[in-house]
Order: C-alpha cells, then structure tokens, then sequence
C-alpha cells in the first residue's frame, strides 16, 4: 500500500500535532478514561474552548470514545496513535530534538514537522521501497539530512495515516465536527 501523499500527509500531521488533542489522547492512554465532567480539572491550563475542539476533533477522527456513564475512553485507532506519539517523543527526547529540553507535545509536534518536510520526507520513503514513493521530483536529500532512527516514527506514523484515512478527511474538512 503506498505512503498518502505529501500534501495529505502535511496536512494531516498539522491536525494530530495540536498540543491539546496530543495531551488528551496521552492523558487517556497514560491514566485511562477520563470520568464525566473531569476535563477541566486535568486540563486546568487549557481553556474550555481547546478542551471542546480537541475532544471534537478526536471523536470525529475516530481516537475516542464516550464510555457508559459519560467518561472518555481511546479506540483502537487512539490507542496505536498514543504509542506513534510515545516512539516520536522518545526518538526526540533521545535525540535532543528540537532543543535539550522541552515538552512532550512540543517534541511530538516539531518531530511530526519535521517528518512532513518534503526532503526529509522523500529520503526516508526512498528507504521503504515497499511503501511507494511520493513527492516526484523532489531532488533525495544528502544522508544527514535523515537523523538516525527516525524511520522508527515515521514508519509508525505512516501505518497510523495508511490505516485511517479519516483523519486526512478530517483534516482536509471533508468531515463535519
């Protein structure tokens, strides 16, 4: 099956990278659901409104699920996307990227960027043969243009967006939130 393209693949990243819907998905895999009316008090730092679009957004791109009772709870699609953020995070924590220090979700969201550059990109789907090529055209990038290990996370990243194209939908607007 071949890697989505480029534009799709940018796009995409952009929607999973906001740091509220990363938090709330790592929250649930971390702690497990979140009880009824709970939001707030986990997320004290966030505003209601960022509370509200990231649990709009992970419902309609299929992460979560509302349990019996009312508490949030991840699906499968949220849980295989906790462990692409967990392997992000720790390739750019063990990698000091972008900085020495830093948070999780900004590592997750530089390392999700990076990953959608067009050069980085290019290189590390030359490496896959079996994934298909995208991004014709765009001259292969020098060796060190790749940092070592990151096909770990890409590849994990480009399983996720393979096996679920309604986050590309989402993120193109093409589903209603």
């Amino acid at each position: 099956m071949n890697t989505p393209p480029l534009p799709d693949i940018r796009r995409t990243v952009t929607a999973l990278s906001e740091p509220a819907l990363i938090r709330l998905i790592t929250e649930i895999d971390d702690n497990g659901p979140i009880p009824p009316r709970s939001t707030g008090r986990i997320f004290p730092d966030l505003t209601p409104q960022q509370i509200r679009h990231a649990t709009e957004q992970a419902h309609t791109i299929g992460l979560i699920h509302t349990r019996v009772g009312g508490g949030l709870g991840l699906t499968e699609s949220g849980i295989l996307l906790a462990e692409v953020y967990d392997v992000t995070a720790r390739w750019a924590r063990r990698h000091a990227y972008p900085a020495p220090t830093g948070d999780f979700a900004g590592r997750v969201r530089h390392t999700f960027a990076l990953l959608a550059e067009p050069r980085v990109h290019a290189a590390l789907t030359a490496a896959e043969p079996s994934l298909g090529r995208t991004g014709a055209g765009i001259p292969l990038p020098e060796p060190e243009v790749v940092e070592p290990g990151l096909a770990g996370p890409w590849r994990l990243l480009m399983q996720w967006l393979r096996a679920n194209p309604q986050a590309a939908g989402f993120a193109a607007g093409e589903l209603a939130a």
